[in-house]
């Protein structure tokens, strides 16, 4: 065979090729075309089901608004009937005295009519004025005519606008920038709905503020959200997606939200136990103190998990021979007791003299130099080392206190009966040896 016929030969080998594949494209387009015809069928069906439950409504909304008009109708009778019937009343009671008024005058002897002359005078005149007031001025006291309008015309503009609506999965929704913020560690997100898009609701995610995967942090029906309890000083990278029956939609573009890079809070009287803590906090919860002697538990309104955090407190008032301590706890921390006095708490302990490290009622390395009023207390709280260390007056008081600490962690004192402190945050962290 030569060159020519091999070529023709493969070509033509190539072009059967075709041939066949479409001859089976064509036999999957008349399938589609009896698959078209059967869901029309069905879609029909359902059409039909559905104006014809919306006509019955109009049934049922038709007879429930006739009774009304009957009741209405049935009232207004009642009412009618009944004052008629006074009516009718009255009109008897007067004409039986017009007839024997009639009668009175007959009378021709003079000393007879005297004795009830006087009684019919007034009788007459009674009658005469509450006639007047009862008859000649009354009204109907109903209207007979029905005083209602049926209010049809949203109902029109919704069966004129009744049309069909091409069921897919909603178009990206569109992030708002002048409405996003960061504040300390939450974030706000907005956004706009979709153009053109049947919208159910929408997810909102958020990456792990370092670059890795995205989590749902909020799945509803509102275009703006607040992400509270999030790490400090990282960048978050938002994104949103639009989903009705018909699926889910393509996410919106990213947006990268900077929490703050130091922490301000204050004390939080929820998390420290509410009215019954016995805690009096002041300057918008920034001092706090106590009442009784038993030791009580403060927390701070923010937990930590990542990052290096610094805050300090100065001891406004320390007149009587007690010992407060200073940490940091867990959310489920004893409220009741000192401060490292259980397994949820860390903590310095400390008085005129001197101070202690404590966690789970441990007690170890006693620090010489204590606190007075006017003293300044630092806690350290560094969550890439995993360490926890304290200040006095700007000093080191011991070595690191505590380490490998991991977890969320809450700022918190233990304090009683004459010691009140002032909680000073979004402070930069010294510089420490760690040592």
């Amino acid at each position: 065979m030569c060159l020519d016929q091999t070529e023709l030969s493969h070509n033509l080998q190539q072009l059967s090729e075709k041939a066949r594949s479409t001859t089976e494209f064509i036999q999957r387009l008349k399938g589609m075309s009896d698959k078209v015809t059967e869901s029309c069928i069905e879609f029909e069906r359902l059409v039909t089901a559905q104006c014809e439950a919306l006509i019955q409504a109009i049934h049922d909304r038709r007879e429930y608004l006739l009774e009304a008009i009957r009741m209405d109708k049935d009232t207004k009778i009642r009412i009618l009937k009944d004052q008629q019937s006074n009516c009718t009343g009255k009109l008897q009671q007067t004409t039986g005295l017009i007839q024997f008024c009639i009668e009175a005058l007959k009378e021709t002897d003079s000393a007879a009519f005297l004795q009830v002359g006087s009684m019919l005078i007034n009788r007459v005149a009674n009658t005469d004025m509450t006639w007047h007031q009862e008859v000649t001025n009354a009204a109907p006291r109903v209207s007979p005519i029905v005083d209602l309008t049926l209010d049809d015309a949203s109902v029109l503009r919704a069966i004129d606008n009744l049309n069909f609506i091409q069921m897919k999965p909603p178009l990206p929704p569109a992030i708002i920038p002048e409405d996003c913020s960061a504040e300390n560690n939450s974030v706000t997100v907005a956004w706009q709905a979709p153009n053109h898009s049947f919208v159910e609701g929408y997810v909102l995610e958020l990456d792990d503020g370092s670059g890795g995967e995205f989590r749902e942090v909020y799945c509803g029906k509102e275009t703006i959200c607040t992400v509270d309890g999030l790490h400090f000083n990282s960048m978050y990278n938002a994104r949103v997606k639009a989903f009705n029956s018909a699926g889910e939609g393509e996410y919106s573009e990213l947006i990268g939200l900077q929490t703050a890079e130091v922490a301000w809070f204050t004390f939080d009287p929820v998390l420290s136990g509410g009215p019954g803590s016995g805690l009096i906090f002041n300057k918008n919860n920034a001092t706090v103190s106590v009442e009784g002697w038993e030791h009580r538990v403060a927390l701070g309104s923010v937990g930590f998990s990542r990052g290096i955090h610094y805050w300090e407190f100065t001891i406004d008032n320390y007149t009587a021979d007690t010992d407060p301590a200073f940490g940091v706890a867990r959310i489920d921390v004893n409220r009741s007791k000192m401060l490292g006095k259980d397994e949820k708490s860390f903590a310095m302990y400390i008085d005129r003299q001197r101070s202690w490290f404590q966690h789970n009622s441990v007690h170890e390395r006693r620090v010489e130099g204590g606190i007075s009023t006017g003293s300044t207390i630092g806690v350290l709280l560094d969550l890439q080392r995993h360490t926890l260390s304290f200040l006095v007056n700007g000093m080191p008081q011991g070595s690191v206190a505590f380490r490998d600490l991991y977890g969320v962690f809450y700022p918190a004192v233990s304090i009683n009966r004459g010691v009140t402190l002032t909680l000073h945050t979004a402070l930069d962290a010294p510089q420490m040896d760690y040592f």
